[in-house]
């Protein structure tokens, strides 16, 4: 009397999206940060319960930290770890870009907000970004261009 035990596998995949990010700033330029995890962290993103929409990049004493992200705990956690889900968790970049970050976000008024979570090999990746922030009128035009490009792809595939 075997059980089927359905294992999701996430192999590359990505755990979690900003897309808000993508709509309320112009994305100057990406990179590419490691995550500091607890053991209890890595086993919630295996399923997939993070959300990265209303968290930010802070910086403080030459380190970079993501706040405000929630990774949810698994019931299944252990007991003698008490899981707090939106604590503040050290980014890992090299020293060149938290100082082009750092001189961006100071000087030209830039800010940096995690747009997605997720796998490369057995390391879990956040992709951030220096953005600016977008006025009302911006956020019309793009929505006005992305529904132009949505029914010229109508108009051409008939």
């Amino acid at each position: 009397m075997s059980k089927n035990i359905v294992v999701k596998k996430n192999n590359g995949g990505t755990i979690a999206q900003n897309k808000r990010a993508r709509h309320d700033y112009f994305i100057e330029e990406k990179f590419e940060a490691g995550l500091s995890l607890q053991g209890w962290e890595v086993k919630s993103l295996r399923a997939g319960r993070m959300t990265i929409t209303e968290s930010y990049i802070i910086f403080k004493n030459n380190e970079a930290f993501l706040f405000g992200a929630q990774i949810q705990p698994l019931l299944t956690a252990s007991t003698h770890v008490v899981p707090e889900s939106t604590r503040t968790r050290k980014l890992l970049l090299s020293r060149r870009e938290l100082e082009k970050l750092q001189g961006a976000i100071n000087q030209k008024g830039y800010t940096c907000v995690p747009l997605a979570c997720y796998w490369k090999g057995r390391l879990v990746k956040l992709e951030i970004a220096l953005v600016k922030g977008k006025q009302l009128h911006d956020k019309r035009a793009t929505e006005k261009d992305r529904d132009w490009q949505r029914d010229k792809a109508r108009i051409f595939h008939k």
